[in-house]
């Protein structure tokens, strides 16, 4: 296993693990429901119980997710992270009120009221998804930083990496594409979420009106969709060349889409499983739009990482300083560390084996009114 091999090798599992962040975030796309009026104060319960089986799944790929980036591409931990970390709190945050609020949601006398928690777990549910899309866009507008790998040999500041502004990552939000993908996966995890509630709660009421919030979501996302890619597909993007030298390349992501034809296939195969995926929910009386949807979400997730780092581009690009931009050559971990990794990761096919028993597990009763109603054991 070369060192090549190594970088490539994590940089795929890293782009694997993106894709099943996003997919479970259905859990934050179903209590984007929770604000929806037609919902019975039963019905609002049974999306809760359902997606609060689940919201460890999230919160532990997310923390699996920034764990291996850690490891794997320190620099980039090293430079986001302790640079834009306004917006990594932001999205830990939500997260600490989504756990909070699932314990006490119902609890007698609790603090905020059945309502409050209701909004907490509604603001996670819109911002979780939001941050997430408007972090993984600034891989293509660029960031405010400079690295300067020198001053680690500087007693006094040992600062490799510094931000250039005091917004701390906030300023992603005045780029129009970096935000554009933020919404759209507001809407993907929305209509994942609707659509895993169709699939776990058997209610024929609650079914109907997940089907029409499908319909309602669906011409959102595919609009800010479609408009981030195109951008994408016509904007400069930041190459390397054999040297490591970053420069500005007319069509760049474009190039790399047409210079990686297995790319184009991932990403088509992935479109199409969320098309499929949303037409079953939103049209058909099917109950497994979840798993097509689910399915080409990570495709697509995965595609956009691979256009973001593969064919010679800088992933995390700087705006400040084109040549402190960050590539998967030069921000790994070493060879040894590398491998090392590489090893343990042998060990994720039992994981996944093994959370897709316990998944099997915990829905094998669908949740119904009757169960809500008659046990004392619920979110």
């Amino acid at each position: 296993m070369s060192y090549i091999f190594l970088q490539n090798y994590w940089w795929c599992l890293i782009s694997l693990l993106g894709g099943l962040l996003v997919f479970l975030m259905f859990v934050q796309g179903a209590n984007l429901h929770l604000v929806n009026p037609r919902l019975t104060a039963i019905e609002k319960n049974m999306v809760v119980n359902s997606t609060g089986r689940k919201w460890e799944l999230a919160f532990t790929t997310l923390v699996t997710f920034g764990g291996a980036f850690f490891a794997s591409f320190p620099l980039f931990y090293s430079t986001s992270f302790g640079g834009a970390y306004w917006v990594w709190i932001l999205l830990l945050l939500t997260f600490v009120f989504q756990a909070v609020s699932y314990e006490f949601l119902n609890k007698k006398d609790n603090l905020l009221g059945v309502k409050g928690f209701r909004i907490a777990l509604v603001a996670n549910g819109f911002l979780a998804p939001f941050v997430v899309g408007v972090a993984v866009g600034t891989f293509f507008t660029g960031s405010d930083f400079v690295v300067n790998k020198m001053a680690i040999l500087d007693s006094a500041a040992p600062v490799i990496s510094t931000w250039g502004n005091s917004w701390r990552g906030l300023e992603a939000l005045s780029s129009p594409h970096a935000v554009l993908l933020g919404l759209a996966l507001v809407g993907l995890t929305g209509i994942l979420g609707a659509l895993y509630i169709i699939n776990n709660v058997q209610d024929d009421s609650l079914e109907e009106k997940m089907r029409r919030a499908i319909r309602v979501f669906a011409l959102p996302f595919l609009v800010c969709f479609i408009a981030w890619v195109v951008i994408l597909l016509l904007r400069d993007g930041y190459a390397v060349d054999e040297t490591g030298v970053v420069f500005m390349e007319e069509y760049k992501y474009l190039h790399n889409l047409l210079d990686m034809p297995a790319v184009i296939v991932m990403l088509l195969v992935g479109v199409v499983g969320v098309l499929l995926g949303l037409w079953a929910g939103a049209f058909t009386t099917s109950r497994y739009g979840i798993w097509t949807a689910g399915t080409g979400t990570v495709l697509v997730v995965m595609s956009v990482f691979f256009i973001a780092g593969f064919n010679g581009t800088a992933y995390y690009p700087s705006s400040t300083d084109l040549q402190s931009s960050l590539t998967i050559a030069n921000s790994s971990s070493s060879s040894f560390t590398l491998t090392v990794m590489s090893c343990v990761s042998l060990l994720i096919p039992f994981v996944l084996a093994y959370i897709v028993y316990a998944w099997r597990a915990m829905d094998k009763t669908k949740i119904t009114q009757d169960e809500i109603e008659s046990t004392p054991h619920k979110y």
